[in-house]
């Protein structure tokens, strides 16, 4: 049973099993979420597609320094369910979820790898290096659209354009 384009579910998300079929959004797509979240006072972290059980999703991931709570959520949630009707940039079905980052942040940018720097990564590259298209490990240096990832004793130079999804192993406190 195909969703309804546009349907909405809000929550925070914790990702159980990190790189599971997500994918980055596209700049078309970013460009129409990015004022509407901003606008809201609201950090844009990032946003990607993955196949759910009802369909496909588009999971945005926003922030604010003190946090973020259910009720910004749902403020977030009605704002771009309108505005990405009225834009129509998604041309099939799909349901919108806006979440925290959760336990296992999401890396979409270079600064955000740059603030990860001595975390263990999850990583999953679109070509990836040397036949190799996932790697997990300890962030070590971030420069210039790398991201170096140490895995088993061996670094890895990682083309941050190259990232179809990446996120941080959180550790609950």
């Amino acid at each position: 049973m195909e969703a309804p384009k546009g349907a909405f579910f809000i929550g925070q998300y914790l990702q159980s099993d990190g790189i599971s079929g997500m994918q980055r959004a596209s700049a078309q797509v970013v460009e129409v979420v990015e004022p509407v979240v901003t606008g809201l006072g609201y950090e844009l972290v990032g946003a990607e597609f993955g196949q759910a059980e009802n369909g496909v999703t588009l999971r945005v991931y926003i922030d604010k320094p003190e946090g973020i709570v259910m009720e910004d959520c749902a403020a977030v949630s009605r704002q771009l369910n309108a505005v990405l009707d009225v834009e129509d940039t998604i041309k099939s079905a799909y349901l919108l979820e806006v979440s925290s980052p959760g336990v296992d942040r999401p890396l979409f940018t270079e600064a955000h790898f740059a603030a990860q720097i001595g975390e263990t990564v999850k990583v999953r590259l679109s070509d990836g290096v040397g036949g190799r298209r996932n790697f997990k490990g300890e962030l070590v240096a971030v420069q210039n659209d790398t991201a170096t990832v140490e895995v088993d004793g061996i670094d890895y130079d990682l083309a941050i354009s190259d990232v179809e999804q990446a996120h941080i192993i959180g550790r609950l406190p």
